[in-house]
């Protein structure tokens, strides 16, 4: 596929997912990873990822800034640098065919868990091992959303409260991924970043997809949000598995 077209399918994508993030917390960040793992590099592909889910989580958290819980908050940042700091040490680099089954697995790990499991992420243990995981994840598959929504299933909070806070929670783990990828625990090193005009373009298309996305959520009920958060994300991992078969064929 020529340049140009796998930068404007990327820009492309970069919108759309945006918007279904908006709507449903995570499911966006999840493709969007998909798609830019089929066309770049693992360092590249993260550190993009990294930079656009950054935009579009940081200011969906701005949007539903009044329904965000800090405490939980709290609990998910000691978590998150925790993680960052053992797998730094551990030096990973994952493949890309672990990058895609990892991203087909994620929504059918977090599916088996048994919901009499009390993982509730307003306990503070709970919230600091949400943390640890939403950065392990974000560093091994580039998205932690999935796994994320298992410490969100058993919470009295409504979708607003879910979305604000899993938006600052995902923040933290793109954040961590840029840190990892991107050269900047030790030395920076510009050789994973991409091209600022095009950066610039993505951010701007990332933020009028979490506008639109955020007045379709104002629109929905919690049932409807709940119930097909579910179903559309174990249909992607589907997929993810799929063609991560097809690529060990290759």
């Amino acid at each position: 596929m020529e340049l140009d077209l796998i930068l404007v399918v990327i820009l492309a994508a970069t919108f759309a997912t945006a918007f279904l993030s908006s709507i449903f917390g995570m499911l966006g960040g999840l493709i969007l990873m998909g798609i830019l793992i089929s066309f770049l590099p693992v360092g590249p592909a993260m550190v993009l990822h990294g930079l656009i889910q950054t935009t579009s989580n940081g200011y969906r958290a701005w949007l539903n800034r009044a329904d965000i819980n800090w405490k939980i908050v709290l609990t998910l940042l000691i978590g998150s640098s925790i993680s960052l700091i053992i797998l730094f040490f551990i030096a990973f680099q994952p493949s890309q065919i672990l990058v895609i089954f990892a991203l087909g697995l994620l929504p059918f790990i977090a599916w088996a868990v048994p919901k009499e499991l009390s993982l509730d992420v307003t306990k503070p243990p709970i919230g600091v091992l949400a943390g640890g995981v939403v950065v392990g994840t974000n560093l091994i598959a580039g998205v932690g959303g999935p796994l994320l929504d298992i410490f969100f299933q058993r919470v009295e909070m409504t979708r607003h409260q879910v979305v604000a806070t899993k938006a600052v929670a995902q923040t933290i783990g793109h954040i961590s991924k840029i840190i990892f990828f991107g050269g900047l625990l030790v030395s920076f090193n510009t050789e994973n970043w991409p091209n600022l005009t095009f950066l610039i373009f993505a951010i701007i298309l990332s933020v009028i997809g979490t506008t639109l996305g955020k007045k379709v959520l104002d629109i929905i009920d919690d049932a409807i949000f709940f119930r097909w958060t579910q179903l559309i994300v174990l249909s992607v991992g589907g997929i993810f598995i799929i063609r991560g078969l097809f690529l060990l064929t290759q």
